[in-house]
Formats: structure tokens, C-alpha cells, sequence
């Protein structure tokens, strides 16, 4: 195997690329705009442009890399089709194919940005003691990532791991972003926890610091109720019941060894963790019961260490039993 490689993280802003060794350390790590004028259309020459000048500048030549991992806002199938990307203009392609022509015949390979956050966290991260996990990514919505036996599992056509959209309020009326109603990431990504403090301050007339903040964010309310704000307080377990039974869900489908959650909601830390494992415990199934739940330790790395992994995975890991 080659020393080095390129994981690429493409977002609907910004493009995280990292020059990554093989054995998964970040060489140099750097960022471009996303242009997705024109349906995108120059966003991979972009990204090509940017890998040549990191090798001139590093004195390699294309054959000196092992290949080029990208993760992307979207599905993505096992032959490296992308279906439909929507922030980034694109419709269905072979991104595998396009970007290895565009770069020198390089072996590449695509998938999911949360499948591959998850993978970096698998491989570098919270996850490396384990053969399976599952990444829940809390940001401004709720995405996720399944690993199994350290291999991505994309579904049938690359959907699987959208944990944000498992039904967990069948009483929900506001429609989720997905069009569907009662979705975890309702309740449990940033917008879902200030949604639920406005609805808890609504509701009750009891006095709580979180009349005061304007506007209210996240982090107020995880701060509040980590200062023992009654209100803040009731926020939080109430969007932990949410998460915790949710990730009871999916601990009886798919058994893994630890739950890794990310994500900006994760700075709450260990506060967070406490709150949520103790409603999965009490929850689950007895025998699935056992997952630990972990912060991830990545941070906005675990894409390009992910992408990087799709390509240069190391048969290294230590695995629990």
C-alpha cells in the first residue's frame, strides 16, 4: 500500500480535503469554496485542481497515492453513484467514475458524508476498539452512520442509517423536513431542542432563565439545565427520552457494540451521554442492551478520516469481544 491518500468531505459550502496517510494520520488538512453554480458542474475540477497543487507542493506524483475518498451530502450506491445531491445541484452520476478521469486515473470511491464521518470515527475514532457501531450525528438535523464488522452498511440504495427519520411521536402535527411527521430529528438535533423548550415555555408559566435568552439556542438550554434550570432541565430529558428509545430502536435491529454521538448538540459532553444512556438502558432489549455510548472524538475531521478509509483501510483494529 501506498503512504499516502485524499479524503475529500464535500459540503453544500465548504470542501474539507486532508492529505492523509495510509495508516490514517492527517498529513495537512485544508479547505475550498463548493461552487455549485451551474448545477455544480465545476465543483469535482475544483477538487482536482486543489489534489494537484497538494502534490506538486508535497513533491508526489499520482501514482505515489493510494486513492481519493469523498463523502457527500447524499446517497450514494456501492458502484459509486450518486442519486441526486440537492445542495450541491446534482442530479444521478457516477462520481467514481468522473472524478478518477478528472484526476489522473487515481482509484476513487464514494459514499454517504454521514456513512463516512461514521467510518473516520470507526477507524480513528470513538469506534477503533469496536467492529460495530453506530454514528448519530446531532447537528442542525439528525443523520447517522451503521457500521458492521467495520464495513459501511449503505442499504438497497443507499438510504440506510438515516436515523434522524425513524418515527418516535406517532401525536406529532409539524411535519418534519422530510415531509413526514414525529421524526427523532424533530426533537433531538439543535432546531428539535429549541423547538422543544419553546413548546415547554408555552405550556408552562413556572419561572426558567430560558424566557430571557433571545433568541434561544441549543447551547443555552443544555448550559441552563447543566446550572439546574428546572425548565432547561425538563427540555433535556424530555429530548433524551426521545433519543434514548430511539437508539433502543435501533440497538434491536442491529446489536452494535457502542453508539457514537456527534455532532454540535455532542459539546453538551458527558451531560448529554448521562441523560441519554439512561433511558436507552431502561428501554432495550435486555441482550442489546450493554452498547456504550460515547462522544465522538473526531470532530470535523471524521469526514476527510472517513473518505480517507474508503480507500486505505488498515486491517489494524483491536476488536472487543
Amino acid at each position: 500500500m501506498r503512504e499516502y491518500c485524499f479524503g475529500v468531505d464535500v459540503g453544500g459550502t465548504t470542501v474539507k480535503i486532508g492529505l492523509i496517510k495510509t495508516t490514517g494520520e492527517i498529513v495537512e488538512k485544508w479547505e475550498i469554496e463548493t461552487d455549485t453554480s451551474n448545477n455544480g458542474e465545476n465543483i469535482l475540477g475544483d477538487i482536482c485542481k486543489s489534489l494537484d497543487a497538494k502534490l506538486e507542493q508535497w513533491n508526489l506524483k499520482p501514482n505515489d497515492v493510494e486513492g481519493v475518498g469523498i463523502g457527500l451530502p447524499g446517497p450514494v450506491l456501492e458502484n459509486g453513484t450518486v442519486l441526486n445531491c440537492v445542495n450541491l445541484g446534482w442530479g444521478t452520476f457516477n462520481v467514481v467514475e468522473k472524478m478518477s478521469q478528472l484526476f489522473h486515473d487515481v482509484p476513487v470511491k464514494a459514499d454517504n458524508d454521514a456513512n463516512v464521518a461514521a467510518l473516520g470515527e470507526d477507524w480513528m475514532g470513538a469506534g477503533k476498539d469496536y467492529s460495530s457501531i453506530v454514528m448519530v450525528t446531532l447537528g442542525t438535523g439528525v443523520g447517522g452512520g451503521v457500521i458492521i464488522n467495520n464495513k459501511i452498511v449503505q442499504g438497497f440504495n443507499g438510504g440506510a442509517g438515516e436515523i434522524g427519520h425513524i418515527t418516535v411521536n406517532e401525536d406529532e402535527t409539524e411535519s418534519c423536513n422530510c415531509g413526514r411527521f414525529g421524526c427523532l430529528e424533530q426533537y433531538c438535533s439543535a432546531t428539535g431542542v429549541v423547538r422543544l423548550a419553546n413548546r415547554y415555555l408555552e405550556s408552562h408559566g413556572e419561572p426558567t432563565k430560558m424566557r430571557d435568552m433571545n433568541p434561544l439556542a441549543c447551547r443555552d438550554v443544555f448550559n441552563l439545565a447543566k446550572d439546574g434550570d428546572e425548565g432547561a432541565m425538563a427540555v433535556v430529558r424530555e429530548m433524551s427520552d426521545y433519543l434514548g428509545k430511539g437508539l433502543a430502536v435501533i440497538a434491536s435491529v442491529v446489536n452494535p457494540q457502542a453508539f457514537v454521538i456527534g455532532g454540535g448538540v455532542s459539546k453538551a459532553g458527558q451531560f448529554l451521554i448521562d441523560n441519554v444512556e439512561n433511558i436507552y438502558r431502561k428501554s432495550c432489549f435486555a441482550p442489546c442492551s450493554n452498547a456504550e455510548v460515547k462522544l465522538a472524538e473526531l470532530g470535523n475531521d471524521a469526514g476527510i478520516i472517513g473518505a480517507a478509509a474508503l480507500v486505505s483501510r488498515a486491517e489494524d483494529k483491536v476488536i472487543l469481544d
